[in-house]
């Protein structure tokens, strides 16, 4: 009998795995429900006759399943959800799913992705734990402001609502009737909590962020315009090795930052950006290029996080201001680009610099 590889593909859920493995020598698929948690699948896939390679799609289940696997010897990946090319047909069942993974595996068709350490991992959790208190923030911060619109409560200085006056004007509000006063006072409670959770967070944040793998790569991030410790970290804690890009333009494709393309023969159609990859760094990129609006310059914050950094360092972000503002104004100023274009296209070039200064070498 031929012995050729047999790829495994994973359908993996919390209290039970679908197994498929695909022989390519005979063509042979054999199918198996596995009754369990991911971590008790190992004894199954210890029995699978080598030489075998095994994948599964990134999902709630997390890395410790390709971790096990790895530490016993068996090759296994992790492949993105949603970059697979699925059957047009309308049933979809465990079954077909781990055996079209096989297949694509074996056809090198998946998009696999990079499982992180186990100290990334961690530090990556908690810089997403932020972020879904900022999106939470953000809400409240709406609830609380619908509210007063709808109660013609109208606040007549600057409309900031995360500044101290506009808060304080809100506790000092009395509604005439009570089931009004209560909502409000709830409102503000649930605001208050998230902000005192967020600085909290932040706080341990940059605390952690001196100790990290990623202190160099952020001390250099830290060196352009728009990007402070947090903003680093979160790039640093979303990306991980700078290195691992080739060329800048991967990292750009890798946020999303690039444009989606459908050509054809001689017509070639571009269209708004894929936003693939991290949803984070690629708003933390966004929003780091609305500083490049304004005219190049080396303040005093920006000049105490400079200190300290090799000259060339220094120089490659002096430059990307320089650049970056030039940009801007030439996609706004002359060619009337909104501002939100005009933003994801300074991004895309400042995710290079970011790209520059981690990989340069001393």
């Amino acid at each position: 009998m031929p012995q050729g590889m047999r790829w495994v593909g994973l359908d993996v859920h919390a209290s039970e795995t679908m197994l498929a493995v695909f022989d390519d020598a005979t063509g042979e698929v054999l199918t198996r429900r596995v009754a369990g948690r991911p971590h008790e699948l190992m004894p199954w896939l210890d029995g699978i006759k080598r030489p075998m390679r095994a994948v599964y799609e990134a999902g709630p289940t997390g890395y410790g399943l390709v971790r096990r696997a790895r530490a016993d010897g068996i090759e296994m990946a992790v492949c993105a959800p949603g970059r697979n090319d699925r059957t047009t047909t309308r049933v979809k069942t465990d079954r077909r799913d781990a055996i079209r993974l096989a297949r694509l595996l074996a056809a090198g068709e998946l998009t696999l992705v990079v499982v992180p350490s186990v100290e990334h991992e961690q530090l990556r959790d908690l810089v997403r734990c932020r972020e879904d208190i900022r999106a939470d923030l953000m809400r409240a911060r709406h609830r609380l402001g619908k509210f007063l619109l709808r109660r013609e409560r109208y606040y007549s200085g600057p409309n900031n609502p995360r500044s101290k006056a506009h808060r304080a004007w809100v506790a000092g509000l009395s509604l005439p009737d009570l089931a009004s006063q209560l909502t409000l006072a709830d409102y503000l409670h649930a605001h208050d909590v998230l902000v005192a959770r967020r600085d909290t967070i932040e706080r341990r944040l940059a605390a952690l962020a001196a100790d990290s793998p990623w202190a160099e790569t952020i001390a250099r991030l830290r060196c352009l315009r728009g990007i402070d410790t947090l903003s680093a970290l979160g790039l640093c804690a979303e990306i991980g090795a700078f290195e691992r890009f080739d060329h800048p333009d991967g990292l750009a494709a890798y946020l999303g930052l690039v444009p989606c393309e459908h050509s054809s023969g001689e017509r070639r159609r571009q269209g708004s950006i894929t936003k693939a990859g991290s949803s984070h760094a690629r708003r933390l990129l966004v929003e780091a290029a609305y500083h490049y609006r304004r005219r190049p310059n080396i303040g005093k914050t920006l000049e105490h996080r400079q200190r300290g950094q090799q000259p060339a360092i220094v120089d490659l972000a002096w430059r990307t201001q320089r650049r970056l503002h030039a940009r801007w104004r030439h996609l706004h100023g002359t060619r009337g680009k909104p501002n939100g274009v005009v933003a994801i296209a300074v991004a895309r070039e400042l995710a290079a610099s970011c790209w520059r200064l981690a990989t340069q070498r001393p």
